[in-house]
């Protein structure tokens, strides 16, 4: 076993985290499930969503057999769903291709849906004991320190290295308590800014400490302005209170996922109105919300919200799969964009100033 790896398992077994809820009974489904939650997302919100989706789909059979609709809300606020689309996607292709029994090597987790080298590698390893490198973001972090790797590592030539490292480094023993000792560094001590350099169980060697600038290290992705998009979100309410909202298309922004009528940003509300088969009585009927801005990884989005009575409910409403009344006092089991979630949940207060009649 090398320096890295033998330095880094005494350091684990002294300060590792050994209580986090996927670390108990980490069957292969356990592991998939956090991993996908953990990424681009910190443990400490991960800990109560799984804990959620574990009581509700226990096992991939659970998962499996659920209405895609329930799962997505099941992953309401944690962002970015094609994650959550692609767990069930999986899900379906364990049941059908593999008898139900999750696969435990990482070429064959790697072709299932949403699963990629990385993903594949800490599956494999932690609930297998399979010895495959993984290379997360913490992972890259504390390489791209412990060997002063210039260059972004989303270029390919820093990748390939990336991987290289990955590879010498990880043990053919304990492989899954490795696996996570250098996540864990990552997370606790080799963090993006103000690294513990002083606690750090390999930073006599660090070649970035040494340079003097640990923090350097990655290199940053090139900075580019995030474009700025507007749209409108129309929120048709009837004289119960329920909004009416709009399945998204599978695929694409908030995919599968329900919203109030998102349209461009000067939209006219009657012509909205008029898609769904209701008709306005008059301006009086609409009232606008105050603008807010949801940040998307690639651009912001700049929404105002349009609120619009609507005191009946048209028959082509209750005839189309895609549409549906939305009591948000009695919210219904499905997923819901988040800027969907915060304007539902403030409808109850927005009615006080647009009283419906």
């Amino acid at each position: 076993m090398d320096w890295f790896a033998t330095r880094l398992l005494g350091w684990f077994d002294q300060h590792g985290r050994k209580d986090l809820p996927w670390q108990q009974d980490p069957t292969p489904y356990r592991v998939w499930v956090s991993e996908i939650m953990l990424q681009q997302t910190q443990v400490s919100t991960v800990v109560p969503y799984f804990q959620r989706f574990m009581a509700r789909y226990p096992d991939v059979a659970d998962l499996a057999a659920a209405d895609l609709d329930e799962v997505l809300h099941h992953w309401t606020g944690l962002g970015y769903y094609a994650r959550a689309r692609n767990l069930h996607r999986a899900a379906r292709q364990v049941m059908e291709r593999h008898g139900g029994h999750f696969p435990r090597s990482a070429a064959e987790l790697e072709e299932l849906p949403g699963i990629g080298r990385s993903t594949a590698g800490a599956i494999a390893a932690i609930a297998g004991s399979e010895r495959a490198a993984i290379l997360d973001g913490n992972v890259k972090r504390v390489l791209a320190r412990f060997h002063a790797l210039s260059g972004y590592p989303g270029q390919a030539a820093v990748a390939r290295a990336l991987w290289a490292h990955a590879e010498t480094h990880t043990p053919t023993r304990r492989v899954a308590d490795y696996t996570q000792a250098i996540m864990d560094l990552g997370a606790t001590l080799c963090t993006r800014t103000r690294p513990a350099c002083e606690r750090c169980p390999v930073a006599a060697r660090c070649q970035a400490r040494a340079a003097g600038d640990p923090a350097r290290f990655p290199w940053r992705k090139p900075r580019a302005a995030k474009p700025v998009r507007a749209a409108r979100l129309v929120l048709f309410v009837d004289a119960c209170g329920r909004c009416l909202l709009e399945q998204r298309p599978a695929t694409g922004i908030w995919g599968g996922l329900w919203n109030p009528p998102e349209r461009a940003a000067d939209a006219d509300p009657a012509a909205v109105a008029r898609e769904f088969g209701l008709v306005l009585q008059g301006s009086g009927d609409t009232h606008r919300g105050a603008p807010f801005r949801h940040t998307f990884t690639h651009f912001h989005l700049d929404i105002e919200p349009v609120y619009v009575r609507a005191p009946g409910a048209p028959a082509v409403i209750e005839d189309r799969s895609d549409l549906r009344w939305y009591d948000p006092l009695v919210p219904d089991p499905i997923g819901l964009s988040a800027p969907a979630a915060k304007l539902l949940a403030g409808l109850p207060s927005q009615l006080e100033e647009f009283t419906l009649t």
